[in-house]
């Protein structure tokens, strides 16, 4: 090609962007009824984005044959052996928590954890007045400098708790978590309580009844202390939120406390709860846990009900733990999940004894790496932290391989066509007529979806299936276990990572979640566990990936490394 035609293309193609900036222009208002509040030529540079890589990612076609719904089908057809170990598991007896010291030098001995809190209320040393009356000092004192609560319930806490101790001395036991303090996403209906979502932009709702996993809790005997701040409509990697307050990191407020599910990261990881619910669509569990230092639970899409659960994308969203140590996650993700016939898209499968399992599902289990390089590279100072874990995974579980997985980018392209695209019809009644109350932050990244072309978001969803297939058959063909580390860069100061800063956002974002929304996107089970420390001092997260319904080996495998 001559210098002349090269130069003939490229002036056509900025004809053809500037054609697309126009006519988005044009149609935010006349299509959708909505203001644009976003510079035009970001919008039309991320929709040419989203359009291309997912063109790409189908070049080899659609079947006539496929419908969305063969991704679930193929979920269960393709689940790990360890959801069906419960036999052997039951002949090792309950277990004893054991001490935890914090994988590779963190301070998860800080405080009591979630096992031996619920050990101590067996043994009559603590009881629920008293742990819920510690949270509640707790979660008081830190509120200033972290604002990880949007409320704090103290005298309906306290009441939940005496009730807990009294259906004790009476011998009513609920089970592990009976007089637990707990405290949730503020993303979650609680009868009674209208969830602010983080956000002024949806009018509030007062809740006639709980969400599905909060009436399990409920019926469990767990005290809820309080609502936990969140980016704002659930959409946000960093714990920013104009609206209610930045949530700040536990172990440093200069720094962002990861997100959506801020405040469950930073009140787990300030001694505030011993564990809290959140949601992730592309990462909202694991990053706030992974630069908190916590474990956090993505798990397999469709393992725990979304019911009464706020979205972002139906399609994408999972409720799951995060707590200081992979058996708390084991504990209250036995407490939540299975199935609920009030989501559509539960998962109907066994549910197996998650705490049971914690020293045998990982057992012989084949560890990979995913090779990263090119745009996926992570940072010099996360890899080398990252490294030397691999080395202390090898001497547990043997060598360690590694293998490639060069749809990566192509599965972070299509989750975020798919996130951009159903928040965009959720929010739209909104954005049209309080389109000022959200945040420029928010209201940029949900504008796109409002112009990606339905062609694209539906050869998304039918082509996610054969990838997950791919994946599967590909790079987890001869592994259970698959390592990277969570967020490739070191913990960002909140000031770096402001995403109000105009044209800021898409950056943020990407360079924070690039390694995390490809797997939701799979829906496959990912948990994130600390592994060491930046040269910051912040924690370093590495995540843990398996195959459908393979919660209870990743969280046997985090289990035996933070304990070796």
């Amino acid at each position: 090609m001559t210098t002349e035609s090269r130069g003939g293309e490229k002036q056509g193609m900025e004809s053809v962007k500037q054609a697309i900036t126009q006519y988005l222009v044009a149609s935010t208002a006349h299509m959708h009824g909505t203001p644009s509040r976003t510079d035009p030529a970001i919008v039309a540079s991320e929709v040419e984005r989203l359009n291309s890589s997912v063109r790409a990612s189908v070049s080899e076609g659609i079947s006539p044959y496929g419908q969305p719904a063969d991704f679930q089908i193929a979920q269960l057809r393709a689940s790990d052996s360890s959801n069906a170990l419960q036999r052997k598991a039951d002949g090792h007896g309950s277990r004893s928590p054991q001490a935890v010291e914090g994988p590779r030098g963190l301070p998860a001995g800080q405080y009591l954890t979630l096992a031996q809190a619920i050990q101590k209320m067996e043994n009559g040393e603590l009881n629920a007045e008293t742990l819920t009356a510690q949270s509640i000092a707790r979660a008081t004192e830190s509120q200033p400098s972290l604002n990880a609560f949007i409320e704090i319930w103290a005298d309906r806490a306290m009441a939940q708790a005496r009730a807990a101790d009294a259906e004790r001395a009476q011998g009513k036991i609920r089970g592990p978590l009976h007089g637990i303090p707990l405290a949730h996403k503020d993303c979650f209906e609680i009868e009674g309580h209208a969830a602010t979502i983080g956000s002024r932009a949806r009018p509030a709702v007062t809740a006639s009844r709980d969400a599905h996993v909060i009436q399990r809790l409920k019926a469990a005997g767990a005290v809820t202390i309080g609502a936990l701040n969140l980016n704002e409509m659930v959409a946000g990697p960093t714990g920013q939120n104009p609206s209610f307050g930045d949530c700040c990191n536990a172990l440093d407020p200069a720094r962002i406390s990861g997100g959506s599910s801020s405040g469950s990261g930073s009140a787990v990881a300030s001694g505030a709860v011993f564990a809290s619910l959140g949601s992730d669509t592309g990462g909202s569990i694991r990053l706030p846990a992974s630069v908190q230092g916590l474990f956090g639970l993505k798990p397999t899409y469709g393992r725990i009900s979304r019911s009464g659960c706020f979205p972002r994308a139906y399609s994408l969203d999972c409720v799951g733990p995060l707590a200081r140590t992979a058996e708390d996650c084991a504990i209250i993700l036995q407490a939540v999940a299975g199935h609920d016939q009030e989501d559509p898209s539960s998962l109907n499968a066994v549910v197996p004894d998650y705490p049971a399992l914690l020293d045998i599902a990982a057992e012989k289990s084949r560890i990979a790496i995913l090779t990263l390089d090119g745009a996926e590279a992570c940072d010099p100072e996360i890899d080398s932290v990252f490294r030397t874990f691999v080395g202390h995974v090898e001497h547990l579980f043997g060598t360690v391989s590694a293998v490639d997985f060069p749809q990566l980018s192509a599965c972070y392209a299509m989750g975020d066509v798919i996130s951009k695209v159903e928040a965009a019809t959720l929010h739209g009644q909104w954005m049209r007529s309080h389109a000022d109350a959200y945040s420029q932050a928010v209201y940029s990244r949900t504008e796109p979806g409002l112009h990606v072309p339905a062609v694209r978001y539906l050869e998304a969803m039918m082509v996610r299936a054969r990838i997950l297939r791919e994946f599967l058959d590909g790079p987890m063909a001869n592994v259970d276990l698959i390592l990277c580390p969570t967020v490739p860069i070191p913990v960002p100061l909140r000031t770096d990572a402001d995403m109000e800063k105009a044209g800021s956002v898409f950056n943020v974002v990407s360079a924070i979640t690039r390694l995390t929304r490809p797997f939701s996107y799979l829906g496959v089970p990912v948990l994130t566990m600390p592994v060491g420390r930046d040269a910051n001092g912040m924690p370093v997260g590495v995540q843990v990936i398996g195959r459908p319904l393979a919660e209870a080996r990743l969280l046997s495998f985090a289990h035996q490394m933070s304990v070796a």
